[in-house]
């Protein structure tokens, strides 16, 4: 394929930004090939984009996620190992173990272990097969060793780290899988550094599956990117209020947005740092000196958002709009990005509300220093979700505790989230699947249809209250979609107005996974009040349902260029991550040309998922509308009539029909498909232009 203008080429036949070379890694028979870049780069850009390319092309059948036919695509980023800010990240895509029915999907993550890949000559790996014993793979440049893994099997992600750069040097970095993947627990992850992970899609039990323990690397060679000088201005202007020293301070208690829960002592050491090579951006928080249930001496924790959820849910994080809307005077990237730390400008017009917020009392557990560090320590070192277990597991027991469902149960003492001792075991248990830790490690949602859905699942929660007081049910379990618990979909948890979780779960609807934790919809108050000009329900606002689908293709981007999630989308500079992707390899794509090559991604997933597992309008509709029949934090509801208009809308706006959600054949050729565009066909998969036979089918849940 490669770039037939040229100019992402050098003067020896190098392509800028890529190392050039794929990397193919077969377990079953410890067998490597390389297969040149340009067979699919810079067509299909780098990162989830070449994801989808490969899975379409070489996984035609449906496969399970423990089948030795799922392939696992690592995939880096035009602007991995570049000096472009936030250019780190990485994709890994195939079919997920924690996706529920199993499917496609993929996961993102940062740190070094992309770049290094990069400097070793590959801008991708694919991983096939089953090692026919425990296995690591080492890779340095050319040289491709499959190792026995025996010494690190059994092994913490730390103790597996610490084992591979005792035998192959300090400079070496890996992605490994703890307890929890070795033992196929569904929500297992791939970890690299800093609690940096693939968590979302339980491509950790896929690696036990193929008795895989580890990947690493040692890269020696040398990127170069087409536009150096262009990437020093970049370094200069992203990310520019960040430039600031990163002191370790005193900070009393745990700063959240919900309450001080109070570390021993009344303080702890926080410090700041960026994940990737080359970033500018210092957004995590490292939460230091903290007792350890796998060490004798105290240790450092980075955490993320999702940890302030570990240490107390009592009440939700209030919703502040600055998530999901900027202004040119709030110029944030979800909430504290551009001008973090900068405190917001009050002489915003529209600051009352950006920055107004509104919360559920949803009484889970209570405020406990020692049980959340406790609890994300175990799951990174485990290598568990720490979304899946910290809250959808501890909501789900606090619930069916109050609700007195546990009776019946036994987990060998009381099951009292609230209780140390009682999580500690619970999550040992899970991981080495010790009685009904066996069940809980097919993740939350088999285990409540393997307990009883009617009972463990749909029985009503009556413990959640708005901020007026009011009563608000919500069922026992927060699965949402395809699994998963819910994130940013206005029940239960993370509670949003609706226009906003009308957005989110379209957007997780045309997914395998949790959409949000790498593709937040944002908009300016103006595009926020069109949606209500337009309809004031906002399920038919064509302009809401179109910002969902630039959603879609920034996020695509985002995991193909690389960039990051508190780095872009920006909505007042809409051209950055075309110029990140043309300074990396030469190009001068406009940014409707890399959209729309965002756009055939997004169609090929599509096609992945229609080939092989069965999506269709009716699964997905189904599958995500329960939950929005309950009512959210202002006691609003989706109708079945909302719904499916909203769905109508998108499938006009894209090109779908309207029985299927299935592409019509000219959608696929606009995108440069119509190869696939005939695959399907001769599956019945392309449906005829005309649709107006097509007749809604009534509600299916009664309610």
């Amino acid at each position: 394929m490669g770039d037939p203008t040229g100019k992402n080429i050098d003067n020896t036949g190098k392509m800028y930004g890529y190392a050039g070379k794929i990397l193919r890694l077969d377990l079953t028979h410890q067998k490597t090939e390389v297969i040149p870049s340009s067979k699919y780069l810079p067509e299909y850009i780098g990162g989830r984009a070449l994801c989808n390319k490969i899975f379409w092309d070489e996984v035609k059948e449906e496969v399970g996620a423990f089948d030795p036919k799922n392939k696992l695509i690592f995939a880096t980023g035009a602007t991995t190992a570049t000096g472009i800010p936030t250019g780190g990240r990485c994709i890994m895509g195939g079919v997920g173990a924690a996706t529920f029915p199993e499917q496609y999907t993929y996961g993102s993550c940062g740190g070094f272990f992309g770049s290094l890949l990069k400097l070793a000559g590959y801008d991708a790996l694919i991983i096939e097969g089953k090692a026919p014993e425990h296995t690591y793979v080492f890779i340095e440049d050319d040289k491709v060793e499959f190792l026995n893994a025996d010494y690190l099997w059994g092994k913490i992600v730390t103790d597996t780290q610490e084992a591979i750069r005792e035998k192959h040097g300090e400079d070496v970095h890996s992605i490994v899988i703890g307890p929890a993947g070795e033992n196929l627990c569904r929500n297992a992850m791939v970890v690299t550094c800093l609690d940096l992970s693939f968590s979302k899609s339980g491509f950790g039990a896929v690696f036990g599956s193929k008795n895989l323990k580890a990947i690493t690397v040692r890269g020696n060679g040398s990127i170069t990117p087409g536009d150096i000088p262009k990437i020093m201005e970049l370094r200069k202007k992203m990310c520019g209020a960040e430039h600031i020293p990163n002191p370790v301070k005193k900070e009393p208690g745990l700063a959240s947005t919900v309450a001080k829960v109070a570390a021993p002592g009344g303080s702890y050491d926080c410090g700041r740092v960026a994940c990737s090579p080359g970033c500018t951006s210092r957004c995590e928080r490292v939460i230091m000196d903290q007792p350890s249930p796998f060490y004798d001496e105290h240790v450092n924790q980075v955490e993320k958002c999702v940890s302030v959820y570990l240490f107390h849910m009592k009440k939700d994080i209030p919703f502040r709009h600055t998530l999901f809307m900027a202004s040119k005077y709030n110029n944030r990237s979800i909430g504290m990005s551009k001008s973090f730390p900068v405190p917001p400008d009050k002489n915003d017009p529209d600051y009352d509300l950006i920055y107004s917020a509104v919360a559920d009392t949803v009484n889970y557990y209570e405020p406990n220093w020692e049980r959340g560090a406790m609890l994300g320590q175990l799951c990174s070192e485990y290598g568990l979700d720490k979304w899946e277990i910290g809250i959808f597991a501890m909501a789900w027991l606090a619930m069916c505790r109050a609700e007195g469902l546990l009776d019946e149960l036994d987990f060998g003492m009381e099951p009292d989230v609230n209780n140390i001792d009682f999580v500690k075991k619970f999550v040992d248990d899970l991981v080495y699947r010790r009685g009904l830790g066996d069940v809980f490690a097919e993740g939350m949602a088999r285990a409540i249809r393997k307990l009883g859905k009617a009972k463990f699942g749909d029985t009503i929660y009556h413990g959640r209250f708005s901020d007026d007081g009011e009563q608000k049910d919500i069922p026992v379990s927060l699965e949402t979609s395809w699994g998963g618990c819910g994130h940013w979909q206005g029940r239960g948890l993370n509670g949003t107005p609706k226009w906003v979780w009308i957005m989110n779960n379209l957007l997780c609807m045309l997914n395998t996974r949790d959409a949000l934790s790498g593709g937040h919809p944002q908009q300016t108050p103006d595009e926020m009040r069109e949606y209500f000009k337009e309809d004031p329900q906002v399920f038919r606002s064509r302009s809401m349902v179109e910002r969902v689908l630039l959603t879609e293709k920034l996020s695509i981007i985002k995991d193909s260029v690389t960039s990051c999630e508190w780095q872009a989308p920006d909505l007042f500079w809409p051209t950055m991550e075309t110029e990140l992707y043309n300074a990396a390899t030469g190009l001068d794509l406009t940014p409707e040309e890399l959209l729309a090559r965002a756009d055939r991604a997004r169609l090929l997933f599509r096609a992945i998922l229609m080939r092989s597992y069965h999506r269709d309008r009716d699964l997905e509709v189904e599958n995500v509308y329960p939950m929005m029949t309950y009512p959210d934090l202002h006691g609003e509801t989706a109708t079945w009539d909302d719904w499916n208009d909203t769905v109508d809308l998108y499938y006009s706006i894209v090109g779908w029909d309207r029985a299927h959600g299935w592409p019509y054949r000219e959608t696929w050729e606009a995108a440069g498909l119509g190869d696939v565009a005939d695959e399907l066909e001769a599956l019945g998969k392309v449906p005829a232009r005309e649709d107006t036979s097509y007749v809604r089918k009534p509600n299916p849940i009664g309610r």
